[in-house]
């Protein structure tokens, strides 16, 4: 993590009892407007609640409710351990790859980097350093093991399935885990196993292009599966998938949840085809205002792999994830993985073994919920009254559908103006039916992330304009919200 100046501030701060604004917006106000005009800098430590409550004589939930709302803004950002600072508009690092594989692009020379909004990149700086550390002082204590078990470290396997049982409401046992590399090794893994040249393989379209990737990679055909506003539809499934690989928290991209009847009559084709189900729970621990829906694992353990990793909720530095089946695949899983050579890091294994036994993870998660519902809703209040939102509820990243000639251009524009966007095309197979931006939030620092959609809105907001001002010189009367919606219309048909 960056180093920061870590000397407190005396702020000053007026507050009259006698206004009609609360205690608690007088002191936002004034805050804000400090940080706005520069009197409070980047990276200045600011009191803690109860110190501050005691300087200006107030109590401490008018300080915590003022705080909250700036971080809610994105003015101030907390340190786990640390305290309370001003957020900056720069100091987040470059982007990695982008989902897909490709890179991102270098900024322009004297042009600062991009503001990463493409999906796929969580936020990997607010941590608790000391619980990080013991971990891997822990696992480095360990002596190296001369034949790795193909099926993972048994302390982790213990404490994942400890975690699935209590985060998903899964009846899961050790000897149902095997450890991985993450979501796309245990994918290659079950592909290995399952498949052979020329099998057929479905894949949500839109979906994650990663599955069709490794899919073609083992010589299956790949076959594109369509989805709607819930997720895929089952009723256009064909009969001779050898396996369908699915994400029915949280659709990817689309956000749709795949609701109970759902869930069951796609359980019921796979028992009547035989196909193996492979259901990526890639972001199940991240949803908004509304409950989890059960895996499809634990209603038929027989015909579904569960596929998990840590990428998101912690870190895709550290290269673990889980496969979860029933015995008879898992050991053949194992087999191939000898055949394969293919092993997780033992040290990695046993750090975050020692993160889920120790509760360090699950408090850890605790934190980035709430962090993540501020970006989300710093993402929602941005685009409100301006476009309609997809899939919101859930994970790291929302869905604006636009009509298809407005994207390029608002892409290009945004990247002018210093964001990085991604496009559904870019999901599909083959021609794209729903067209849009995916909009992710996981990466951006939460002043960046509201600069940054300051410009997408204005960006929306001005094709709506044009489209308007189109309409109504050629007669047709239509404005681009109608527009909007009409691709929505056509994609959700489709």
């Amino acid at each position: 993590m960056p180093s920061s100046p870590r000397r407190h501030i005396d702020l000053p701060v007026t507050l009259d009892r006698d206004a009609p604004a609360p205690l608690a917006t007088q002191l936002g106000d004034t805050l804000r407007t400090a940080m706005r005009d520069g009197t409070l800098k980047h990276g200045e430590r600011l009191p803690s609640s109860r110190g501050l409550a005691r300087q200006l004589g107030v109590s401490r939930t008018v300080v915590t409710e003022a705080f909250q709302q700036l971080y809610a803004e994105g003015w101030l950002e907390g340190r786990h351990g640390s305290g309370t600072y001003v957020a900056g508009l720069g100091d987040v690092p470059p982007a990695g790859p982008a989902p897909n594989g490709d890179a991102a692009p270098a900024p322009a020379p004297g042009r600062p980097p991009l503001i990463e909004l493409r999906p796929g990149h969580p936020w990997v700086h607010d941590y608790d350093d000391a619980a990080w550390r013991r971990a891997w002082r822990r696992a480095a204590d360990l002596p190296p093991a001369d034949d790795p078990d193909p099926y993972g470290l048994p302390r982790l396997r213990e404490a994942l399935a400890v975690h699935l049982r209590r985060a998903r409401g899964m009846p899961v046992e050790p000897a149902d885990v095997l450890v991985t590399r993450g979501a796309g090794n245990g994918l290659d893994l079950v592909a290995a196993t399952l498949l052979r040249p020329g099998d057929l393989a479905g894949v949500e379209d839109p979906g994650y292009r990663v599955a069709r990737n490794v899919f073609a990679a083992r010589g299956a055909r790949v076959v594109p599966c369509p989805v709607d506003d819930d997720g895929v539809i089952v009723e256009r499934l064909p009969d001779d998938l050898r396996v369908l690989y699915t994400t029915p928290a949280h659709q990817y991209p689309l956000g749709g949840r795949l609701p109970i009847p759902r869930r069951e009559r796609l359980l019921a084709w796979a028992r009547r085809t035989g196909a193996t189900i492979i259901e990526d729970d890639y972001d199940a621990e991240f949803r908004y205002d509304v409950a989890p829906l059960p895996a499809l694992y634990g209603l038929d353990p027989a015909r579904v792999v569960l596929l998990g990793t840590l990428s998101k909720s912690l870190t895709p530095d550290v290269g673990v994830g889980w496969l979860v089946a029933e015995p008879e695949l898992l050991a053949a899983v194992a087999r191939t993985r000898d055949d394969l050579a293919d092993r997780t890091c033992g040290p990695a294994q046993a750090a975050v073994a020692t993160l889920l036994e120790r509760g360090d993870l699950e408090r850890h998660l605790r934190r980035m919920r709430l962090e993540y519902a501020r970006r989300r809703a710093a993402v929602v209040d941005a685009l409100r009254g301006v476009t309609p939102l997809r899939g919101d509820t859930a994970g790291l990243h929302v869905v604006v559908e636009l009509p298809g000639p407005a994207v390029p251009r608002i892409v290009a524009a945004a990247e002018e103006r210093g964001v990085a966007l991604d496009t559904l095309a870019r999901f599909h197979q083959g021609v794209a039916r729903v067209h849009g931006l995916v909009i992710g939030y996981g990466s951006a620092s939460p002043a960046d992330l509201r600069r940054a959609m300051e410009v997408v809105a204005e960006l929306i907001a001005a094709e709506t304009d044009a489209a308007e001002t189109d309409a109504a010189e050629t007669g047709g009367g239509t404005a681009a919200g109608v527009a909007v919606r009409s691709a929505t219309a056509e994609g959700s048909s489709a």
